[in-house]
């Protein structure tokens, strides 16, 4: 969730910002070489901003690093998860250490989603 900003501003700042396990998925991701899926970094949806989102296949994809072990954090990506799938969403959480250490896991967890995700 996002604070009083508007989401398109507050997500722009973050597309400026992102975490070392951003940008090695955003390498994978981008110009629609990962099996040809548009992906957008940082894009909006209601109130929340996902880290990556592909709109043709409502595929969130969610970085997690250490903070999202915390029961607050945890209790806030549960609901967080369940209002993105009440909206048609596919929600993927990935660990940043994940991301970093297994770029191969990372890939097939994401073909998963994108073909357990119904077709547009």
């Amino acid at each position: 969730m996002h604070n009083g900003s508007p989401p398109n501003s507050k997500a722009a700042a973050m597309r400026r910002q992102p975490s070392r396990a951003e940008r090695v998925l955003w390498k994978m991701l981008r110009n629609r070489q990962f099996e040809g899926f548009k992906f957008r970094r940082q894009h909006p949806i209601g109130r929340y901003i996902a880290d990556f989102a592909c709109v043709s296949a409502k595929v969130v994809i969610e970085t997690d690093g250490p903070s999202h072990d915390l029961p607050e954090q945890i209790a806030h990506d549960l609901e967080r998860t369940a209002r993105l799938q009440a909206l048609g969403w596919h929600v993927l959480r990935v660990r940043n250490d994940d991301v970093l250490s297994d770029e191969s896991d990372t890939i097939r967890k994401i073909q998963h989603a994108l073909l357990a995700s119904p077709s547009p």
